[in-house]
């Protein structure tokens, strides 16, 4: 069982780049997407409901921003998209669905750089990545099996950004938003790509600017977080720079299908 993971930088962009061949030939049971910014009724119909797939969509109260969707090969049991936080909720950018006895949680995690890149959505974002950790804290203790995909605009460590040094005072690596990241493992969350592969040079999102991608100079800020639950079932975890269509790549992981 296949679980993608993207942030597509824009459905109705992504479209326009080939992403229904590539949704075709992911050979995945559930794609995650993240910063949809657009709501199911501004997507053509082939996107919002291709052969074969179900979709779920939860889009922001601000046009153009934010936004997630799910398409997953079964109708999940249940969606829920709210957190119970009404400043959070109008952004879009949560998916908890549940398939059989797993349950995936699409996020979109808020960025910590405002309007003028000043740091003050930082206390923000970081309020957000704890009201989910607390709505997630039952399940992980009860041995839940349980994933967390998507766009989590963080990097964790050194390694997982090409140019550490520079960007210590970046929203993305700063040490405040780092050790909630560390807090989430600790707690028992599994870095899934982390488990299988130990090494550098490997980045999920690269900046626009001409010839960053090629050089690879990125970040590692996408991520499947697993509960130890879910984790006794991932076989392999991957990051996919060869895909195109957006700033980031997708990530993955697969799992035995028992899972469920």
């Amino acid at each position: 069982m296949r679980v993608v993971s993207w942030n597509v930088n824009g459905l109705r962009s992504a479209h326009g780049k080939g992403f229904l061949p590539w949704l075709s030939g992911a050979r995945a049971q559930v794609v995650a997407l993240q910063e949809v910014r657009a709501r199911a009724d501004q997507l053509p119909n082939e996107v919002r409901t291709p052969p074969r797939w179900k979709t779920h969509f939860s889009s922001a109260e601000r046009p153009g921003y934010s936004g997630v969707g799910l398409f997953s090969r079964d109708e999940p049991d249940a969606v829920e998209t709210r957190l119970g936080i009404p400043e959070m909720d109008v952004e879009g950018r949560l998916q908890l669905a549940r398939f059989g006895k797993l349950t995936v949680a699409n996020v979109y995690f808020p960025n910590g750089n405002g309007k003028d890149r000043d740091l003050s959505r930082i206390p923000f974002k970081l309020s957000f990545y704890r009201r989910l950790f607390a709505e997630l804290e039952k399940p992980l203790r009860d041995g839940g099996r349980v994933l967390v995909v998507g766009d989590f605009n963080t990097a964790h460590q050194d390694i997982d950004l090409a140019r550490p040094r520079e960007n210590r005072e970046t929203s993305g690596f700063r040490p405040e938003e780092r050790e909630e990241l560390d807090r989430w493992l600790r707690a028992g969350w599994v870095d899934s790509f982390r488990h299988f592969h130990k090494g550098g040079g490997h980045y999920s999102w690269w900046s626009q600017r001409f010839g960053v991608r090629e050089k690879n100079i990125g970040w590692r800020i996408d991520y499947v977080l697993a509960s130890p639950g879910a984790m006794a079932y991932v076989k392999r975890a991957a990051i996919h720079p060869d895909v195109s269509g957006s700033d980031h790549c997708p990530v993955s992981v697969d799992l035995d299908s028992a899972v469920r």
